[in-house]
């Protein structure tokens, strides 16, 4: 006898690692919310999905008693990002400000909102995805980094009050992965195939919030790169800078 499914919320699911992260759950037997700016691709299993521009709190704000009524929720996957890349000057105000939107405040409030309605089931999974810059620092992206430093103290700082409400927190810090998303941001000469498959870093950081695990760091090499980067930041962040910041493409 086939168990009845159950619900996920999925933010950013159209592409990259939330779409992975959609197509796994799919495939675990979850009915997945998506909240995200665009549609899904056509041909991919349907969706329960509520458009919403992140980057707009008073969007955000209207469509929060929709996505409260879809729950309650067995987990959540709060993934949703966006980037500003190039030498901070030179980046406009307006993007800086989006990136904070969208990769902290929302799920900030998100994750809120649902816990104060109750539209998280007990027993329930909360992933925030952060980011290996965590560790490592991000030169030439530093309203990103920031953000999703702030994402991660949040989930840390929130993990006591969910467990009373039967919740738990994982905080995932996935590296470079092989996305179109990453493909905009990446230097000059990146080596894409160096960049974790997307599909596989869903999987491994999904397995480790139903595990309860507090945090997810999907790939050894990135686990490696993570303690190295706790233990000498100030080397981690030189190699950083030489990666990325010094290959920025000339008016960047």
């Amino acid at each position: 006898m086939t168990s009845s499914p159950k619900r996920a919320l999925v933010t950013g699911g159209s592409a990259g690692l939330g779409a992975a992260a959609v197509s796994w759950l799919q495939a675990n037997n979850y009915d997945v919310v998506m909240l995200d700016r665009d549609r899904p691709l056509s041909g991919k299993a349907p969706v329960n999905f509520i458009g919403c521009d992140l980057a707009s709190r008073t969007e955000l704000d209207n469509v929060m008693p929709g996505l409260i009524a879809a729950g309650p929720y067995d987990l959540i996957f709060l993934n949703a990002g966006i980037n500003a890349t190039g030498r901070f000057e030179r980046i406009d105000a307006r993007a800086h400000i989006d990136v904070i939107r969208v990769n902290a405040e929302a799920p900030m409030v998100i994750t809120a909102r649902l816990l104060e309605a109750g539209a998280i089931s007990r027993g329930a999974a909360a992933v925030f995805v952060s980011s290996l810059s965590h560790f490592t620092g991000y030169p030439g992206a530093a309203s990103y980094a920031a953000s999703k430093d702030a994402l991660a103290i949040y989930a840390k700082s929130m993990r006591k009050y969910a467990k009373t409400a039967g919740v738990t927190l994982t905080v995932a810090f996935p590296g470079p992965l092989n996305t179109d998303h990453a493909e905009r941001h990446a230097p000059e000469g990146a080596d894409a195939s160096k960049r974790m498959d997307a599909d596989e870093a869903a999987k491994r950081i999904l397995v480790d919030a139903l595990a309860g695990r507090k945090t997810s760091i999907p790939g050894p090499a990135n686990r490696i790169l993570a303690v190295i980067g706790r233990i000498a930041p100030k080397p981690v962040t030189v190699l950083m800078r030489r990666l990325i910041y010094d290959r920025l493409k000339p008016g960047k």
